[in-house]
């Protein structure tokens, strides 16, 4: 993932689509401290910022997946770039153990998981992803399966006020979902402009405050990709993949996907953090399979921000396998 993330579209560049500019790149290859000869795994390739400095740090091979199939086209020229050495596959997080194994990444020495939407993914209108730019009501990062259009026309009002509410944490989100069923009573709501309009009738617009349909498309966008689900599956496949003193590294961009990594992280190390409500109820403790790295969350300086206002909401965490 690069600059622009779940929950941080409201802050694009003054010049017009945001550069792909790696987020907490060098902090991300001080904790995964790559290795001559080692197996790297990019488990969300984007446009290849991770991917490039990985290669470029050391003789090393990675294997990049992204269930875009954009991101996997466009990275083909990197891919001949470093020949041999890079392996691009359009795959989820759900399937990361299936395919490191098909690729001879079993065991890898490092998996780093850049979450959320990209800025490619933004910044292209008709990928129906940003309510700044209209388009189709679309958001599948893969292109397949239900749209986003799909829920708000045709899910109950109780179902749409619950994504709302669970996936974007949404407080009126029974308010906007009442305005959804009302609005589509008249004509199907088939376009990003039409939706996030719908938003902006119920909560108002303030200047300087975050855009309305924020948190709507936020949930939404989860939601459709069940992208807390993969997630979730990801980080299980890495305690597998990752040999003895093997990284991860996860750089989130709003909470639900940061408490995820946190919790997880912590029940490996042997911790008990407080639950969170968007998995299901834990039962019995593993036994402790990595060691924490970073404590606290490492976010972003104020020099970063400033070049890349799309990092300002990044977090990383990084734990080492026992």
């Amino acid at each position: 993932m690069t600059t622009g993330s779940g929950g941080v579209e409201g802050a694009p560049s003054a010049s017009g689509p945001a550069r792909h500019i790696p987020v907490l790149l060098p902090q991300v290859l001080h904790y995964l401290s790559p290795r001559e000869g080692g197996l790297y795994i990019d488990a969300t390739f984007g446009a290849g910022g991770y991917t490039s400095a990985i290669l470029r740090a050391a003789d090393c091979r990675v294997l990049a997946l992204d269930r875009d199939p954009h991101a996997i086209a466009a990275g083909r020229s990197m891919e001949q770039a470093f020949a041999g050495r890079l392996t691009l596959v359009q795959s989820r997080f759900g399937d990361l153990g299936r395919v490191a194994r098909d690729h001879g990444f079993d065991p890898a020495d490092g998996v780093v998981f850049d979450l959320g939407v990209s800025s490619m993914q933004l910044d292209e209108g008709a990928r129906g992803f940003s309510f700044l730019r209209d388009g189709p009501l679309d958001m599948r990062m893969s292109g397949e399966g239900m749209s986003a259009a799909d829920v708000v026309n045709t899910f109950k009002e109780s179902e749409i006020a619950d994504i709302l509410f669970r996936y974007g944490e949404e407080r009126r989100s029974r308010a906007i979902a009442r305005e959804i069923v009302r609005a589509r009573s008249a004509a199907p709501i088939a376009t990003t402009g039409e939706l996030a309009a719908v938003c902006t009738r119920v909560l108002g617009q303030k200047p300087g405050a975050k855009h309305p349909a924020t948190r709507t498309f936020q949930a939404l966008r989860l939601y459709v990709n069940d992208e807390l689900g993969e997630l979730q599956a990801g980080l299980e496949a890495a305690v597998d993949l990752l040999r003895p003193g093997g990284r991860l590294v996860a750089v989130s961009f709003h909470s639900l996907e940061d408490r995820i990594v946190k919790q997880f992280l912590a029940e490996r190390a042997g911790r008990t953090p407080a639950p969170s409500r968007h998995l299901p109820a834990a039962e019995a403790r593993p036994p402790a399979s990595f060691k924490l790295l970073t404590r606290q969350p490492v976010e972003p300086d104020e020099e970063e921000v400033a070049a890349n206002p799309r990092a300002r909401s990044a977090r990383l965490r990084a734990a080492e396998r026992l």
